[in-house]
């Protein structure tokens, strides 16, 4: 369902906080990264194998928001998403959604929804052959000067409990909690300070 590795002397000497790497399967990293640039993002370095298990390259879309693309062979992925303690939603912080939905619909055929709440755009959400993984939140000045980047979610069973174990084992609550019509949400940072959020609510099989 995911992975942990630890960062090299360069990423830390260029400052570079630990961070959550989301995941997005495609047939081939190299040709998929050569779209990326050709639509106006960048590469970080050539594509390249993980023993047997697949091909990846990293990306960066035009507002530098980062993703990995995964060329599966003998491991496919995620194995399990959704239940309780796994990932069920990736968000992207923008501050263009339709600029972000241009890059991403043209990379991975992503469809885009925008919700409007008085008309203005308060989110966006996106489909992958017409189910929905994922969206855009636009970004508001309370992010300050920081980059898109994107932020994932873990379904739990108790969205109040997670947050003060978070705390217990030294992380910090840095939005939220807030209630939506459909589930209650917070963002959390572990002691290290990478961001993720957290999902109490239904989800799809």
């Amino acid at each position: 369902m995911g992975g942990l590795y630890e960062m090299g002397p360069e990423q830390r000497g260029q400052g570079v906080r630990p961070y959550w790497l989301s995941y997005v399967s495609v047939e081939s990293a190299d040709a998929t990264a050569a779209r990326a640039g050709d639509l106006g993002g960048t590469t970080h370095g050539d594509a390249f194998d993980v023993m047997d298990a697949g091909r990846m390259a990293i990306i960066a879309d035009p507002a530098g928001a980062t993703l990995a693309l995964w060329e599966p062979r003998a491991h496919i992925g995620a194995g399990r998403v959704n239940d309780d303690g796994c990932m069920s939603w990736n968000e992207l912080q923008t501050r263009d959604s339709e600029a972000a939905g241009d890059f991403y619909g043209g990379l991975f055929r992503w469809e885009t929804e925008p919700i409007r709440d008085d008309g203005d755009l308060v989110y966006t959400t996106i489909k992958n052959a017409g189910s929905q993984n994922g969206g855009f939140m636009p970004m508001t000045e309370q992010h300050g000067d920081a980059p898109s980047f994107w932020l994932p979610y873990f379904t739990v069973s108790s969205r109040d409990a997670t947050i003060e174990k978070a705390r217990e084992l030294g992380g910090t609550l840095l939005a939220g909690p807030l209630d939506l019509p459909a589930a209650k949400i917070a963002i959390l940072a572990d002691p290290q300070g990478a961001a993720f959020a957290v999902f109490e609510g239904e989800t799809d099989e």
